[in-house]
């Protein structure tokens, strides 16, 4: 190996990360190819799934790494990652995702809904885009993602509603999951990786972030609700929850044990020898009382954790040009950088860099970490969550794909009002 080897593969795992970046904001010309071409539609489908980008491109970077390093050493950095939150999101996608847990989500936003005197699905739609994310904060943002999107998915998206008001929803959904999950500080991966570095329990998160998130998340849904008021308040005869709820209910002895599992996950949400057994004994259960189930989301979740996983392969070797990037700016410029950086990697990323900076003010963490969670909603990379709710709402959109630079534009104003009820509260 030669002396320049370590940098050269530095800037080849760059490069591949911004293929990789630049491929995500192309999918939709991947599934015309697929309609274009029958005869290699099965490669271009594959290429034109989001959830594939990123692993298809740490598949390529694997490859690179066995020719130059050779095995033990490509094998090694591999054994250097953490793969704890895409298994995570994973196991929550398909424990969160079933009939009973969305039965009960659904009858709470229902029976909330119910109270207030409006037509249609106005007060439903609002509660689903402010109760929801603010509940990520106790039950993690992918699960909060999981059930929001299945609930917007048979209610709103699942009818006959404009393009428009799906890629509105979409933005302000995805800003407000990424800034809900702040009143804890266990919920948000951002803040996840730096809360035992910097000591911030739950008081400080709730004083410091969590009020403000709560304001901007009910800002951003009361305008979209706002915005579509009459688009919504015509599907009162909607129908009125998820799927399972049309076939047969669940009983509480069922839903008891769905939500313990539930819980367990999230408790050992940091032992992927905890919770994988625990998913496996979940999907044994589900299977013996099928008759309450639908199919468990097995094939979302995996693709959603092959996304994340090949986010970690990649992102490992972008740390040589991210940490002398924030390093070098101020609170007030760390805060719009991070927010601005977020849009192309992940925000746990941006904020685990940070918490390997020694010295930093309190002012520059807090920047950081406000930064970071304001831009996760701008692109499907930008915050774990974001693939979940892709997998869950994109066959609802044209041509079953939804446009990277549509969901960028959507969120930009929901963005703004979480970056200003930050900065200025």
């Amino acid at each position: 190996m030669t002396d320049h080897t370590p940098a050269f593969i530095q800037y080849v795992g760059a490069a591949l990360f911004a293929i990789a970046v630049i491929h995500t904001f192309s999918t939709k010309f991947f599934e015309r190819l697929a309609h274009r071409q029958p005869a290699h539609a099965g490669l271009w489908h594959l290429l034109g799934e989001v959830e594939v980008v990123f692993g298809f491109w740490a598949m390529v970077l694997m490859v690179f790494l066995f020719f130059s390093l050779g095995q033990h050493d490509a094998v090694a950095y591999l054994d250097s990652r953490n793969f704890t939150e895409p298994l995570f999101v994973f196991a929550i996608m398909v424990v969160a995702g079933t009939r009973p847990i969305l039965q009960v989500a659904g009858d709470v936003v229902n029976g909330l809904s119910r109270a207030v005197p409006l037509p249609g699905a106005l007060v439903f739609y609002a509660l689903v885009l402010i109760v929801v994310p603010l509940l990520g904060s106790f039950i993690t943002e992918p699960a909060a993602m999981t059930l929001a999107a299945l609930l917007l998915r048979e209610r709103i998206f699942g009818a006959a509603v404009p393009l428009r008001l799906k890629y509105v929803t979409l933005g302000v959904l995805f800003v407000n999951i990424s800034i809900g999950g702040t009143l804890t500080h266990f919920a948000a991966p951002p803040v996840l990786m730096v809360a035992s570095t910097w000591q911030w329990d739950m008081g400080f998160m709730f004083t410091q972030f969590g009020w403000k998130a709560a304001i901007a998340v009910g800002i951003n849904a009361l305008a979209a609700t706002l915005l579509f008021r009459r688009e919504l308040a015509r599907l009162r005869h909607a129908k009125p929850a998820a799927s399972g709820q049309a076939a047969l209910r669940a009983p509480a002895s069922v839903i008891l044990v769905h939500l313990l599992f539930l819980v367990g996950v999230v408790v050992f949400a940091h032992h992927p020898p905890v919770f994988l057994p625990l998913l496996l004994f979940f999907l044994g259960f589900v299977t013996a009382y099928a008759r309450y189930q639908d199919p468990p989301m097995l094939k979302e979740g995996m693709l959603v954790g092959f996304f994340l996983g090949g986010l970690v392969v990649l992102g490992g070797l972008q740390q040589w040009w991210l940490q002398p990037l924030l390093t070098r700016m101020d609170a007030t410029a760390v805060f719009f950088g991070a927010t601005a950086l977020t849009a192309i990697t992940d925000n746990a990323a941006l904020t685990y860099l940070g918490s390997l900076v020694q010295g930093l003010s309190p002012e520059f963490k807090y920047a950081l970490v406000a930064g970071a969670v304001s831009g996760g909603g701008l692109t499907v990379i930008a915050n774990a969550p974001n693939p979940a709710g892709i997998a869950l709402l994109r066959s609802t959109f044209d041509d079953g794909a939804v446009h990277p630079l549509g969901l960028l534009a959507a969120a930009l104003v929901p963005t703004a009002v979480a970056m200003s009820c930050f900065w200025l509260l």
